[in-house]
C-alpha cells in the first residue's frame, strides 16, 4: 500500500528510528490492510452505447457520499491496468469491436460487470437495428447490476461483493 510505504520512508528519514523496526511495522500494516481490504480492484469503464444515465450514477460513486476508493476500488484509464471491465449501455454495432479490444487488453484474471438493464440485455433499446443486445453478446459477463439506471448504492454493493468474492 502506498500509505504504508510513505510512512516507512518518513520514519526511516529520522535518525533515531531503526530501519528493521520500520520494515517490520510496514509489513504488519500491509498485512493488516490486505486482510481488511482483501485486494484492490481497478475498474476500466467501457461505454458500449449508453444514454449516459448509468455514467451519472458511476460519477456519484467517486464523490464524498459513496467514496469508492475507501474500499480499495478505483477507476483506471487503460484496460492494461484493470481487473474489471465495467460495461454500460446496450452493445451497439459500432462499439462491439472496442469492447472486444478492451477485453483482449485486460490482463487475466479479469471480470466483466454489466451495469444497467441496457448492458445486461439491451434494455429499452433491445431489438433496434443498431443494437446487438447486451454486453454478453461479445464478452462473458461475471456480474450484472440491474436498474435503469441502478443507483450508486446498488452499484457499490455489487462491486464490493465482487471484491470480497475474489479476495478469498
Amino acid at each position: 500500500m502506498a500509505i504504508v510505504r510513505r510512512l516507512a520512508e518518513r520514519l526511516t528519514a529520522r535518525a533515531s528510528v531503526d530501519p528493521a523496526t520500520v520494515a517490520s511495522l510496514a509489513a504488519r500494516l500491509d498485512a493488516a490492510s490486505q486482510v481488511r481490504l482483501g485486494r484492490s480492484l481497478s475498474i476500466r469503464h467501457v461505454n458500449a452505447g449508453s444514454c449516459s444515465g448509468c455514467e451519472l450514477e458511476l460519477q456519484a460513486l467517486t464523490g464524498v457520499a459513496y467514496d469508492l476508493q475507501r474500499f480499495g476500488i478505483r477507476f483506471v484509464e487503460a484496460p492494461m491496468q484493470a481487473d474489471v471491465l465495467l460495461v454500460t449501455g446496450p452493445l451497439t454495432r459500432n462499439l462491439r469491436e472496442a469492447l472486444e479490444q478492451a477485453w483482449d487488453a485486460t490482463p487475466d484474471p479479469k471480470w466483466v460487470v454489466a451495469v444497467g438493464d441496457c448492458a445486461i440485455d439491451g434494455g429499452v433499446f433491445k431489438g433496434s437495428y443498431a443494437v446487438l443486445d447486451g454486453a454478453g453478446a461479445s464478452v462473458p459477463i461475471d456480474l450484472t447490476i440491474s436498474g435503469c439506471p441502478p443507483n450508486p448504492g446498488r452499484i457499490l454493493s455489487g462491486l464490493r461483493a465482487l471484491l470480497e468474492a475474489n479476495s478469498r
